[in-house]
């Protein structure tokens, strides 16, 4: 390829609700990457619109992906459930030699890419899921804290957004793992826990909240970025909200099955439209870390930044840029191998709060 072509992104999925955030502020901020997905009327009137080169594919066409990818630097996957779609367009871009980024937070996909380190060094490209605020934020928040206490043994990671808002992608994800339950990282290995089973409260730098364990995905990627072996994200939650999930903790036999699934998920894209651009802007985005060692010794740090989603599509946007342009070495990543701890801090609005060193709590 030319320094011209390398300069070159795609984002596929660009016709879902963060896919076409990700198109039109890359336009806003001078960008032309190619639109594209497998809805021909919604990408080409998206393309159209935006005045952007549109690529009509599909995922289960794999030699027909890898043509599209051939002369493209890198690619930013915007298309989930991420546990259907990852491995497929991991796999074309593998074959094309093309760079991958999405926007997921699902553990699986996290753990495929990092089990598969070897093949992509081999390939010669960079496989970064989790370039949005699944999990830029924590994730360097986690790398920031591993720096100031390198002896660290245990990593306790929270996160709120308020109000809360839901894209119908993520929420279809929600759904998915209804059945599955939390999850933790306990000396090295992942643990299943029941939803609902696990709170606490922890110090928001807006107020102290109620926050639940869920199976956010830097039980993987704070894991790979860190080496912490002990591992727990909480999410801001009410009382109300604890015990509905105990509640479906106990059909998760159910709610696992394919005909409940089906209509769950029907009932996402008839009721979760996304949230307005007004919507987002009146939202912020908590973030709160501590890692403590085997001597006592706790270290806490606190993150706030705009809404979710807005976050992801400033880190999505600037990573992919970053990762096409070259000069990262190529395998598995997390955000914060890639681009480094600090990256978190580059997203427009967010802020570090101060570092506090203590003792450890139980």
């Amino acid at each position: 390829m030319t320094d011209q072509d390398m300069n070159e992104w795609m984002i596929y999925g660009a016709n879902g609700y963060t896919g076409e955030l990700c198109a039109r502020e890359a336009v806003r901020r001078g960008q032309s990457p190619v639109v594209a997905g497998r809805n021909v009327g919604a990408i080409t009137a998206l393309g159209e619109e935006l005045g952007l080169e549109t690529c009509v594919v599909g995922l289960d066409d794999p030699r027909a992906l890898e043509r599209a990818l051939q002369d493209t630097a890198a690619v930013l996957h915007c298309a989930g459930p991420f546990s259907a779609t990852s491995k497929p367009m991991l796999e074309a871009c593998e074959r094309a030699g093309t760079h991958y980024l999405d926007i997921t937070g699902e553990v699986d996909v996290f753990e495929y890419s990092q089990a598969n380190d070897g093949r992509w060094k081999e390939a010669n490209i960079v496989s970064m899921p989790g370039a949005g605020c699944d999990v830029v934020p924590t994730d360097c928040l986690a790398a920031m804290l591993k720096s100031v206490l390198p002896d660290a043994t245990h990593l306790t990671l929270a996160l709120v957004s308020e109000p809360m808002h839901v894209s119908p992608g993520t929420a279809k994800t929600v759904v998915e793992g209804l059945p599955n339950g939390a999850l933790i990282r306990r000396d090295r290995e992942l643990v299943s826990i029941a939803s609902g089973s696990k709170t606490r409260m922890v110090p928001f730098d807006h107020g102290e909240r109620l926050g639940v364990c869920i199976p956010w995905g830097d039980v993987s990627t704070a894991f790979w970025s860190t080496a912490i072996p002990n591992i727990e994200v909480y999410l801001g939650s009410t009382e109300k909200e604890v015990k509905q999930m105990r509640t479906m903790s106990k059909l998760g036999w159910l709610l696992g099955l394919g005909p409940i699934q089906s209509f769950l998920k029907g009932q996402v894209e008839k009721r979760v439209p996304g949230a307005t651009a007004a919507e987002r802007a009146a939202t912020m985005s908590h973030f709160w870390g501590e890692v403590s060692n085997g001597n006592g010794q706790a270290v806490s740090m606190t993150l706030t930044g705009p809404d979710a989603y807005d976050l992801t599509v400033d880190a999505a946007i600037k990573a992919t840029i970053a990762v096409a342009a070259g000069g990262i070495e190529p395998g598995a990543h997390t955000p914060s191998t890639a681009l480094g701890a600090e990256f978190v801090l580059t997203l427009a609005g967010v802020e570090r709060g101060e570092t506090v060193t203590a003792e450890a709590t139980a």
